[in-house]
């Protein structure tokens, strides 16, 4: 244990940067400037405590040894740069750097109103998180986890509008008033149960609190209520159903929020809370000591009932994804799976499985904040944000269109990409623990099919359809590949023959052209495009109420350039776009790699792209791996470690080959 600055300066460095933004406001060019150099010195602090973390030194800054203040009666406020937290910290400032630049882009192009305060609550959001990181007790994370809520809070209602309020609302509510006093009652519940035996403490140890441990074995239901109560105050910020909707309802925000809210603070603080409470709080070793009597089945583990939860929730929430036609709400579905592959995998207390989750939390991070900037790449360009109005908008986003393969393609875990190094070490625990734990491998690889299942029509859109007339996804309703149709006197981009009618057959079980022939103009009901289900999207397709749209002043349809901030911005383009949504007349323009948009846009995403690659080809050379490799060995004992170390350490062998 080291006594520094660090971890303190840290934190303080982006809150300090809060009020340079906002004094700064006349002057956007030095206020996105003080953003950046905020992320970069805090990016460069935590890189200079990797080192010294990675060989076993603890940084820590104590105010009441500092200032000699003590922040409550018997507990101390505490930064701590331990593995956990360096894991967190590391990844959350390394991706400002970029999203700063990226958000710089996005909020010129549209124009956006209020940037100063979108900028600072920026700062401030990552000022929390890294104090969520840093924190070296169950106090010190409550008061970072609860500002964390009330700083991102204008972000998710940054348009101001109908939508965005409700959106805002129904995210404090759950994330501040709702997750927050859950936390605190588990937080009250560990302090008591360590005073049972005399030392009081919520202060954080590897492999668990052994005063916890002690008071579990006096009174193991006290112990069991306060385990689940610490898991739901953080599972609501992780979106473990059925604390998950205000996720996709907070969409409204822009787009940078969006990466914010689901690759770099919010959603992984909550993953992050529920691994310190796994590892740090109770440890592996005091929940199985702690089983749950279950009438009628006997006893299960503690860490069962999370397990099937968070099975469940990664397998309904990409069933739910594969109806969304609004590409940012699919991605939303997609983060609440992704998010319990994590949950699942600490859960199910195995070395493999726990050092895979740990290792998503970054892969998850880099290919799901490909996707966002993607996603608001495309808006900004575009004004497109329905996967049935993409058809061949690859041509005109071509490298933007080409990352977003590379990130659905790590979220699918595909070899070479980062989500299947996490996701491979997830399998090989949940295959070494055995028994009824092949249930959750088997869920891990249903998840991974409907993965593909709902990304790839989206790739399949943009580079194999025209936007003249797209056909039927690949998905559902028709065979593989779609059907075969053509365009004029030219040969569509998903192939068919020019000398041959498409044909639609009556019969087909799907039901789609049931009632028209090969020339009729109809709208077909295809898997993605415009479903009903989307209906719950104002302005999306399926429409909207009279009352919402009276309400939200939207368009119903594709004239709507999608969900809460990007209706906003139609009438303040339209010198710059003929069109708000789809295709304009003729088609898409063709644009090479360096037209298609901003450099301040393009540059993050192609880094993150690239950096999602990387951890998939060398894992072995990414710190993330390592401080995960570190963590696990510190949470278990030498012995349960032997019988592993051997297979580990091959297996990590090969993946730095």
């Amino acid at each position: 244990m080291s006594e520094s600055i660090l971890p303190l300066a840290a934190v303080l460095t982006s809150a300090v940067a809060v009020v340079l933004i906002v004094a700064s406001y006349r002057r956007p060019n030095i206020r996105e400037g003080w953003s950046v150099l905020a992320a970069l010195t805090q990016f460069g602090i935590v890189f200079s405590m990797l080192p010294g973390v990675l060989d076993g030194t603890v940084y820590k800054w104590s105010l009441q040894q500092s200032l000699g203040v003590e922040f409550l009666a018997g507990i101390d406020f505490v930064l701590r740069a331990d593995l956990l937290g360096m894991l967190f910290a590391l990844l959350a400032s390394f991706l400002w750097i970029f999203t700063s630049f990226y958000a710089t882009g996005y909020m010129r192009g549209l124009d956006e109103h209020d940037q100063t305060r979108f900028f600072a609550a920026f700062a401030a959001s990552l000022s929390s998180a890294v104090g969520i990181a840093f924190a070296g007790n169950l106090v010190t994370i409550f008061v970072f986890y609860e500002l964390l809520s009330l700083v991102t809070y204008p972000l998710v209602a940054h348009d101001g509008d109908r939508e965005a309020r409700i959106a805002g609302r129904k995210y404090i509510a759950y994330t501040f008033f709702g997750g927050g006093v859950i936390l605190l009652a588990g937080t009250v519940m560990v302090y008591w149960l360590t005073s049972q035996t005399g030392t009081a403490t919520t202060a954080f140890e590897s492999g668990g609190i052994g005063a916890l441990a002690e008071g579990a074995a006096t009174d193991p239901t006290a112990a069991q209520i306060t385990f689940y109560l610490l898991i739901t105050g953080f599972a609501v910020k992780a979106a473990v159903m059925p604390l998950h909707s205000w996720l996709a309802d907070a969409m409204v925000a822009p787009t940078p929020v969006s990466g914010l809210l689901h690759a770099v603070a919010v959603v992984k603080s909550g993953a992050f809370g529920i691994a310190r409470v796994i590892l740090e709080v109770y440890g592996p070793e005091t929940i199985r000591d702690l089983p749950l009597s279950v009438p009628g089945i006997g006893e299960v583990g503690l860490n069962v009932p999370l397990a099937i939860l968070a099975a469940f929730t990664l397998t309904a929430a990409s069933i739910i994804a594969l109806r969304k036609d609004h590409l940012k709400r699919r991605l939303a579905y997609s983060t609440t799976a992704q998010l319990s592959y994590i949950v699942l995998g600490l859960s199910m207390l195995h070395p493999y499985a726990i050092l895979g989750a740990l290792f998503h939390i970054p892969a998850h991070a880099f290919a799901k904040l490909t996707l966002f900037f993607c996603a608001g790449s495309v808006h900004v360009e575009t004004h497109t944000d329905y996967i049935s109005d993409m058809a061949g908008i690859g041509k005109r986003m071509p490298l933007t269109m080409s990352a977003f393969t590379i990130g659905a393609a790590g979220m699918a875990g595909m070899p070479l990409i980062a989500g299947f190094v996490s996701k491979f070490y997830m399998l090989l625990g949940a295959g070494y623990v055995g028994g009824e734990y092949w249930l959750f491998a088997a869920a891990l690889l249903l998840s991974g099919v409907l993965n593909i299942a709902y990304f790839w029509p989206v790739v399949y859109t943009a580079f194999f359809e025209s936007e003249d007339r797209h056909d039927a996804k690949p998905l559902l309703e028709f065979p593989a590949g779609g059907i075969r149709q053509f365009v004029g006197d030219e040969l569509a981009t998903d192939g068919g023959n020019r000398d041959e009618e498409p044909e639609l057959n009556s019969d087909d079980d799907s039901g789609a052209g049931a009632d028209s022939d090969a020339d009729s103009e109809a709208d077909y009901e295809f898997a993605v495009d415009q479903y009903p289900s989307d209906a719950d999207v104002p302005g999306g397709p399926g429409g909207s109420s009279a009352e919402g749209d009276a309400d939200s002043g939207v368009k119903t349809g594709t004239e709507t350039a999608g969900t809460g901030h990007d209706h906003g911005h139609a009438v303040a383009h339209d010198d710059q776009h003929e069109h708000h949504g789809g295709p304009p007349a003729g088609g898409w323009t063709r644009h090479s790699p360096l037209t298609e948009s901003t450099w301040l846009m393009l540059g993050p995403i192609v880094v993150i792209a690239t950096g999602a690659v990387v951890l998939g080809v060398i894992p072995g050379h990414a710190a993330f791996l390592d401080l995960a490799t570190e963590i696990v060995t510190s949470v278990f004992d030498a012995n349960s470690l032997e019988q592993l170390r051997g297979p580990l350490s091959a297996a990590l062998e090969v993946s730095t080959q």
